[in-house]
Formats: C-alpha cells, sequence, structure tokens
C-alpha cells in the first residue's frame, strides 16, 4: 500500500491516480478541507483521510508532498516503523522511468502544453500524463508518458527526459532562485538530460543562451524558428493557423484557443507530433476537442457575464490572459480579481504586477497568499503596493463577492494559483439572481 501525505496536492492528486491505474494500492491523507482534486480521486476510487498518524501502519510506503516537513505526525510515526518515505519527485521520477517521458517545462504555459499534449498522443498514440492541474492517466502497455516538470528548486532533474520540452525561460520562485542565470543554469541541466531531442520556445529570450548536447529544435512565430506558425489570425472563436517544419509545408489548424501563448504552447504539441510522424490533420482532428486545463482560462457563463477561473499568478501570466480575454470577448468590460502569491514574488514584481493588471477595466486585489513563507518576515508587504498604483484598483476580502457586481455584461477573470472558489461561487450565484 502507498500513502500519499498530502493527496489533495494537484500533482501529488495527479500521481495517486496514475498509480491506480497502473495497478498499486494508494490511499492518502490530507486536511479536512474540500479542494478541486477531490473529484479525480473519488471517480478512480482511491481513499483519503484526515490527518492522523493512525492511518501510517506497518509495511507501508509512503509518498510525501512537497509542503510537509519531517515533524509532521505522520512522517514521524512512518520513521519510527522505518518504513520507506519517497518524495514527490522521486516517486515520479521512479514511476516515468519505465516509459519514453516526455517532459513539459517552462516558467509558465507547462500546465495547459501538457494538457494539449496528453488529449493529442493519448487519443492518436496512447500516452499515459501527469498534470499539475490535479488529473493522471496511465495504462501499462502506452510507450509515452507526457509529464509536467517543476523547475523549482531543480526538481525536473529528477526526471529522465525522452523529448525536452521548454516553453520558455523566466525569473520566478525569487525565494530559491537567486536571479535569472540561475534559472538558466537549472534549465541547461536539464536540457542535457533529454535522449532524443529538446523542443524549445525560439521566441523567448532565454532559451537561445541554452547550449544543448543533443538536438535542440525551435517552435514560434520568428522567421528564424524550426517549426513556424504563419498567417495567423486570432479570431472571437479561436485562432487558425499555418505551420510550417524546418521550411516545409506541415498543415493547418483552426483551434479553440486564444492568445499568443496558447498559440506558442499549441506549437509545442505540433512540434512532438511532426517528429513523431504523426499526419497533422489527425492531429487537428482531435486539437479542435481541447477544453482546456482546470482552471487555465475555465469559463461560466451567467447571463451575459462570464467568470473565468485561472491560475495566473506571475506577471507575464497575467499579461497573457488578460490579452487573450481581451481577443475573445472585445466588447466586454474586463474586471480582475487577482490574489498576489507569496510576498518575495509580490514584493519582486510589483511594478510588473500593476502593469499588467492595469489592461483590465477594474482590477480589485485580495490579501497575499503566504504559502511557505511568513507576514512577520515581510512587515511592509502587502497588497497596497499593487493596489495603490493600479489606475482602478480596490482591496477586496473572499467573502465580499457583492461588491464585484456590475452594470454592463462583464468578463469575471479570478486569478491566483490558490482556491479562491467561495468568491467565485458567491458571485456567480449572485448573478443569476439579477
Amino acid at each position: 500500500m502507498y500513502h500519499f501525505v498530502g493527496i489533495k496536492g494537484a500533482g501529488m492528486s495527479s500521481l495517486a491516480q496514475i498509480m491506480k491505474e497502473l495497478g498499486y494500492n494508494v490511499q492518502g491523507s490530507d486536511v479536512d478541507k474540500h479542494f478541486f482534486t477531490e473529484q479525480g480521486l473519488i471517480e478512480k476510487g482511491i481513499e483519503f483521510f484526515p490527518y492522523d498518524e493512525n492511518n501510517i501502519k506497518e509495511n507501508m510506503k509512503i509518498v510525501k508532498g512537497e509542503s510537509i516537513k519531517d515533524d509532521h505526525p505522520e512522517i514521524v510515526k512512518a520513521n519510527e516503523l522505518g518504513l520507506d518515505i519517497y518524495s514527490y519527485v522521486e516517486m515520479v521520477g521512479k514511476l516515468t522511468n519505465k516509459f519514453k517521458t516526455i517532459c513539459v517545462a517552462g516558467c509558465h504555459g507547462k500546465t495547459t502544453t501538457t494538457s494539449m499534449m496528453s488529449l493529442v498522443l493519448n487519443n492518436i498514440k496512447g500516452a499515459n500524463y501527469l498534470i499539475g492541474d490535479g488529473t493522471g492517466y496511465a495504462a501499462l502497455d502506452n510507450e509515452f508518458f507526457v509529464l509536467e516538470s517543476c523547475e523549482y528548486k531543480r526538481h525536473f532533474l529528477e526526471y529522465n527526459p525522452y523529448y525536452a520540452v521548454i516553453t520558455n525561460i523566466d525569473l520566478d520562485h525569487v525565494d530559491y532562485y537567486k536571479d535569472i542565470d540561475d534559472v538558466i543554469d537549472a534549465y541547461q541541466e536539464f536540457a542535457n538530460k533529454a535522449e532524443k531531442m529538446v523542443i524549445a520556445c525560439g521566441d523567448d529570450p532565454y532559451t537561445h543562451s541554452l547550449e544543448i548536447n543533443p538536438a535542440i529544435f525551435y517552435y514560434g512565430l520568428d522567421e528564424d524558428n524550426d517549426i513556424r506558425a504563419t498567417n495567423v489570425n486570432y479570431k472571437e472563436d479561436g485562432t487558425s493557423f499555418e505551420v510550417e517544419v524546418e521550411g516545409n509545408y506541415y498543415g493547418f489548424f483552426d483551434l479553440p484557443i486564444y492568445g499568443k501563448h496558447m498559440l506558442l504552447d499549441a506549437l509545442a504539441v505540433i512540434a512532438i507530433c511532426y517528429y513523431e510522424r504523426i499526419d497533422a490533420k489527425e492531429v487537428s482532428k482531435i486539437f479542435k476537442t481541447f477544453k482546456g486545463a482546470k482552471r487555465r482560462f475555465s469559463e461560466t457563463i451567467v447571463g451575459e457575464n462570464i467568470i473565468i477561473d485561472d491560475y495566473a499568478h506571475h506577471p507575464n501570466e497575467v499579461k497573457a490572459t488578460l490579452k487573450a480575454i481581451k481577443q475573445k470577448y472585445p466588447k466586454k468590460e474586463v474586471v480582475a480579481i487577482f490574489q498576489p502569491h507569496t510576498f518575495t514574488r509580490t514584493e519582486e514584481f510589483a511594478d510588473d504586477l500593476v502593469k499588467v493588471l492595469n489592461i483590465a477595466d477594474k482590477s480589485y486585489i485580495m490579501d497575499i497568499h503566504p504559502a511557505r513563507e511568513k507576514q512577520e518576515d515581510y512587515p511592509n508587504i502587502t497588497s497596497n503596493i499593487i493596489i495603490d498604483n493600479l489606475d482602478n484598483g480596490y482591496h477586496i476580502n473572499i467573502d465580499e463577492a457583492e461588491s464585484l457586481l456590475n452594470d454592463e455584461p462583464t468578463v469575471y477573470i479570478f486569478m491566483s494559483p490558490n482556491d479562491i472558489s467561495k468568491i467565485e461561487n458567491d458571485l456567480i450565484e449572485k448573478l443569476k439572481t439579477l
């Protein structure tokens, strides 16, 4: 029996599900609070319980979530019993070594790209996948394993990619990385682990600084890319474009995606399909059914109002999301509800967040989510360093949905990597009564 301590975490939930699919006995524990990842666990028949040291039994193997410390009661009990304890990334690395792993890395876009890749490859060739949005699937006879691969604390170096996909390189996780050169160094080491090739976004300013031992192929819109989108048309119902690979025409795609960032994510998938010699028409047919990743531009429609839930928390992600909204809903007012994530990130990117949030017509900013940090260590860092500099910005608490009501047809975009579903759901219910 594998017992997951912190099973409701997005990655942990995904991993538990795929191990169940592969025939392992799996259960887990977490806080007694609802998370969006629970549904997948329930559907797979995986039991989970509130934290309790009595969950830990002889002969179990323990998988520990990244936020779980060694003094956690269940980990203490596991050590007392002499049980094997694996970190999340150790377990993922151990499991995926059995397959040709397509590791999708990047500071932004990796969840959407992994979701797209999983959909296309699984429907055409059969592929396992592990996605950071809380979903996972596996079958023993599949050749490929599509894996979202996070750079935080260099976790992705635990994996051994067949293909290494790099969607972009950017400064983030500033509580760990010293500067952009430190980030590039981590991606350099990751890329050099690729067995077959590296597929990287050539429009990104930093990917060309990589010195790659295996072959590297670049995708993007710029003319010097190996895999290039041409004749791009951004429309209210999606994006159409043609793809050339190394100067040769590959195919036409008309997809339900919005914004340049999603076009680039799609190109990463198309590049893999090309080098796996998959027919472009077949790729396009499956791609048309893409519904998006969980908590990535997830839409709810209430009358003339649109409520969008998104994971965006870095300035570049916020900018890409807001621009995609402007493409899809050019005539509606855009109201952003944003929860800053960690004090270090807020301090580092406050000015950039102000610039991108001003794309919205109005912005409401919640208190900073501390995650692994403590307010007392950053006494002068609050959400006011963003609010005070916005053109049209306000503070909001999670129970103040009524203040969001608007006279005009509105797109409400909720952005946070955390669970802020209460204010979203409250707003939806209030809109239904108008």
